[in-house]
């Protein structure tokens, strides 16, 4: 097949700022055959979320569980008419509203579904609703192109699909998709094709849990992660291909082809997920896995525990932060559904074992320059399936996982943070000194894009400045399918002991106006991926960085990856890109590593460090 030469999504940003901001009403409400008795009995809410409000001298009235999802899930069976039209409706909505406020979660409840073709734009979800991927067939497809942007597929952001088995409809499922566009839990019954109509360019994404069963072409693709899953075949590779615990991945053979392949996953824990059980919504939590190879759904009932709606407090945009951190307190989790959540206080997770799973993309902007999510130093919690947008007051800190210092050993019960996005500016104005901060021990980060923005509205070096993305201070962390990009400063420093990451792709800012703003102290340039001086043990494997100056393209990189050199600080299968020569780097980490040269795209690569 023909592979282009491959580009970056800035090449084309004029055509994006000219895609529709604006999001259109649906013209009725979105809202299809829902399950018989999703509110649980005893809970019924009518979809109206009391106030919890407090007067003299008594206590907040208590916040009902379950309850509706509300008009932007919507929940099909086999039997509900003009599927094909709902589905198509949204998909006119959301195809281009790359910064729109739409927010759609589509559900299929178990069954066999015949002639479909779910074409998922920006901020939309589709999931099956059973316990297996297989409970849920589409005798169709779950489609992502790229025929609003010319084909190209480098602006495919924030759509998933979970928890469904699809037949295509010629063999061969198309999903040309960018960052924050996770493929999970998924059975296809064919082959899986990932890139654009004409193989435009595309620059990478995630499958997790996921079988299929024919072969996966990532054609035009620059990377990918693919984690715990079971494959026919794998057809090519362009930069960075990782596998972990992936029947039927390719060999390891970094640089030519670059793959990079862990026979297991070291420590692993599937997202928590919506399924309906008889008449009933629950939430299943699938166990911790160590180890781990192939899916954890083929033989039976898959392991791990549910949780009842009724255990939920169901969240709707308006409702207000102190209202979430009320349910909170009352021991319920917390489900968001679909929109835009404005907070002037963070939400505050303090019991082990909470789940806060969001549904359609659901959004947490905080206003007035706050955090909008902090954990304190217990074990289990489950953050899944939400964009943290930074408001236009720099908040110090976006997300916080465990307080500064935080020590406990969560080894036997994780937290995990999982599709959990965070955006800088591109949708308005948004600032933030810190975007996600790490601090609990054994945290587990499954799939992230953390992004600056470089593109949309409120973007300039210092508009939507944001100095660190990622930062890890507790020991003992694991990043699996780390997207980190555009930081004016480093995108990753990893300051905790033991950690680990398996796949890392980041671009580094391109809009630095000169070599002097990227200086740091005597080193020319922030490097992406930083371990701290202090560090004695960490790993990383198949990590990538790239440069794209195209304000100044005379800015020289010193490194993409920065680290301790000591023998417990060990990196395997790292590269380095220059794109179209718009800057360069002196070396791949360290000083070590050729340099980047002249226009082409061609990756420097070191393999084993030190």
């Amino acid at each position: 097949m023909p592979q282009p030469a491959p580009g970056r999504r800035a090449v084309l940003a004029a055509a994006a700022a000219a895609a529709p901001a604006a999001v259109l009403g649906l013209s009725a409400p979105a809202t299809a055959a829902p399950p018989t008795g999703n509110t649980p009995t005893g809970k019924t809410t009518g979809g109206k979320t009391p106030a919890g409000r407090t007067t003299a001298g008594k206590k907040p009235r208590l916040l009902p569980g379950g309850g509706d999802l509300g008009p932007n899930v919507l929940v099909f069976e086999p039997s509900t008419p003009n599927i094909q039209a709902r589905l198509d409706e949204v998909f006119r909505q959301q195809e281009s509203a790359q910064f729109g406020t739409g927010r759609y979660a589509l559900l299929f409840k178990p069954g066999t579904y015949q002639g479909l073709n779910a074409q998922l734009g920006f901020y939309t979800s589709i999931a099956g609703l059973g316990l297996s991927p297989d409970d849920t067939t589409l005798n169709g497809d779950v489609t992502v192109d790229a025929g609003w942007f010319n084909g190209n597929a480098t602006q495919n952001f924030w759509r998933s699909a979970e928890n469904l088995a699809l037949v295509p409809a010629n063999g061969t499922n198309r999903w040309a998709v960018a960052q924050a566009a996770p493929f999970r839990r998924m059975h296809v019954r064919g082959g899986l094709n990932l890139s654009p109509t004409g193989y435009g360019w595309a620059s990478g994404g995630y499958i997790a849990d996921s079988r299929i069963d024919g072969q996966v072409g990532p054609y035009s693709q620059q990377q990918w992660y693919t984690r715990d899953s079971a494959i026919g075949s794998w057809l090519n590779g362009v930069w960075n291909m990782v596998f972990s615990g992936v029947q039927g991945a390719p060999a390891q053979s970094f640089p030519n082809p670059p793959y990079t392949t862990l026979d297991t996953t070291p420590v692993s824990r599937e997202k928590p997920f919506l399924y309906v059980s008889g008449s009933e919504f629950r939430v299943f939590l699938p166990e911790k896995r160590t180890n781990a190879r192939g899916v954890t759904w083929g033989n039976g009932t898959p392991r791990g525990t549910s949780l009842p709606l009724s255990q939920f407090y169901v969240a709707r945009p308006g409702v207000t932060a102190a209202t979430l951190n009320q349910a909170l307190a009352q021991g319920l989790h917390l489900l968001l559904t679909p929109g835009i959540y404005h907070l002037d206080q963070p939400i505050q997770v303090n019991r082990a074992g909470t789940v806060v799973l969001g549904l359609g993309y659901a959004t947490l902007v905080p206003d007035n320059g706050v955090t909008a999510l902090k954990t304190a130093d217990v074990g289990g919690v489950r953050l899944a399936g939400l964009l943290i947008d930074a408001g236009p007051v720099n908040s110090a800190t976006l997300l916080e996982v465990g307080p500064g210092g935080a020590t406990r050993d969560h080894s036997a019960n994780p937290t995990t943070v999982q599709d959990v996005f965070v955006r800088i500016g591109g949708a308005g104005a948004g600032r933030a000194t810190t975007s996600m901060v790490i601090n609990s021990r054994h945290t587990i980060v499954d799939h992230t894009w953390v992004w600056r923005a470089d593109h949309g509205t409120g973007v300039g070096w210092e508009t939507n400045r944001a100095d660190y993305g990622v930062v890890v201070n507790g020991d003992d962390v694991l990043c699996t399918g780390l997207f980190v990009e555009h930081f004016n400063k480093y995108d990753v420093q990893w300051n905790g002991q033991r950690g680990r990451t398996i796949f890392f792709q980041n671009e580094k800012a391109y809009d630095a106006p000169n070599q002097a703003a990227i200086q740091n102290g005597s080193v020319k340039g922030y490097a992406a991926y930083k371990v701290g001086d202090a560090v004695t043990t960490h790993e990383g494997w198949g990590l990538g960085s790239y440069c794209y100056y195209n304000v100044d393209p005379a800015i020289v990189q010193h490194s993409g990856f920065a680290a301790p050199n000591r023998p417990g600080v060990r990196f395997h299968d790292l590269l380095v890109v220059s794109l179209g020569g718009n800057g360069q780097y002196e070396h791949v980490i360290n000083d070590t590593g050729s340099p980047t040269q002249g226009t082409s795209t061609t990756p420097s690569t070191v393999v084993s460090y030190p």
